[in-house]
């Protein structure tokens, strides 16, 4: 087959990578499209990875320039699709499905945001897709006769141990593992759908920086300029060896929620801090049912110094949310070889999906 993956984010790369491995080494013929957001293109190069960037501009803030753009993907995407005569779509962006449409290619669309949070793109987008491939725990409201749900979620596609080992040797270079390393990260929140959200502010991360500086290091991440006094907590350390570090330090603080989900299923106690607390399903299912992640709202400032505190006096806290990932991995699938099996037998994989849903554990 000729498939293409559109990646809108950083997290779409490692959602597919190791599944684009997979159908690589099948022989099926793969074109990866994205456009510029955050690190992603910096991870493509690094692990040299064949892309074609649509939109090196990225994303304009105003509502003409995100129409703009997206008009300039569609037509490029149009072209390639055209062009290459593709016989399967595979994105994280619903914005795959008119294009999947008019051609009339398959379009998986793979997520694991509840579509209750996001009522346009689930009323005008839902009619285009072909197939939504979500976590258990993931809500796709008047498109479950189209959904297809896994146990897990996105991040264990590439965060599973049967994929990612991780390596003290690409961190020791950067933090003292004999100390205690904390990771704190902002994220914009500027997508369409973080419109009015809030997450860490600057005098919260003072707070932060007094409770935890006399523990440890402090190691910040962000997507966007910090203040100068900040700049000395910015982690410089390569993209490709951030989940190793994340893996090795003690605890993660952010608004991120991927990068809240990528600590908890590796085990590292994750604390998310932004307006989206008790309402999406994956991070409700890591927090509430295996106890690996915490969320609090932006309105309970004193509940995060608070959390972070109890966190700190966890005799052998690694240890402790080592065993709770276990019991997570145990009741969880590889992501990974599920979705390479689900794309390779698509159509086929619907039908068995449909009618035995619990064909899934044979990936465990």
């Amino acid at each position: 087959m000729n498939i293409l993956f559109y990646l809108a984010h950083p997290a779409h790369y490692h959602l597919f990578k190791n599944v684009i491995k997979n159908l690589k080494y099948d022989n099926h013929k793969v074109f990866i499209t994205i456009k510029k957001k955050d690190v992603l293109e910096k991870l493509l190069q690094e692990n040299n990875e064949s892309y074609i960037n649509i939109l090196k501009a990225g994303r304009k803030g105003s509502r003409f320039g995100i129409f703009k753009g997206l008009l300039l993907r569609s037509y490029r995407h149009f072209r390639i699709i055209r062009n290459n005569k593709i016989d399967l779509i595979i994105s994280s962006s619903a914005e795959m499905g008119p294009l999947a449409k008019l051609f009339k290619v398959p379009f998986i669309n793979v997520f694991e945001d509840d579509l209750t949070l996001f009522p346009r793109y689930s009323r005008f987008l839902g009619p285009f897709i072909s197939t939504l491939l979500v976590p258990n725990s993931c809500s796709t409201g008047k498109w479950e006769d189209k959904t297809i749900k896994y146990n897990g979620n996105q991040e264990l596609a590439y965060l599973h141990p049967s994929n990612f080992n991780p390596d003290i040797s690409r961190v020791t270079k950067y933090i003292n593992i004999n100390q205690k390393n904390f990771i704190i990260r902002f994220s914009k929140l500027d997508a369409w759908h973080d419109a009015g959200k809030k997450g860490l502010t600057d005098s919260l991360f003072h707070d932060i920086i007094r409770i935890l500086e006399p523990f440890g290091n402090i190691l910040v991440t962000s997507e966007f300029e910090v203040k100068d006094e900040f700049k000395k907590y910015i982690l410089k350390v390569p993209v490709s060896d951030i989940h190793h570090l994340l893996y090795f330090c003690d605890i993660y603080i952010g608004d991120s929620q991927t990068m809240t989900a990528e600590a908890a299923v590796l085990g590292t106690p994750a604390i998310r801090f932004n307006d989206f607390v008790g309402k999406i399903g994956y991070l409700e299912e890591l927090e509430h049912k295996y106890k690996l992640a915490y969320g609090i709202k932006t309105n309970e400032p004193d509940k995060l110094i608070s959390q972070i505190i109890f966190l700190l006096n966890i005799p052998d806290l690694k240890q402790e949310f080592a065993t709770r990932r276990d019991h997570m991995l145990e009741n969880t699938i590889d992501v990974s070889e599920f979705m390479t099996w689900f794309i390779m037998n698509y159509h086929e994989s619907v039908k068995i999906m449909k009618e035995n849903p619990e064909f899934q554990n044979k990936f465990k």
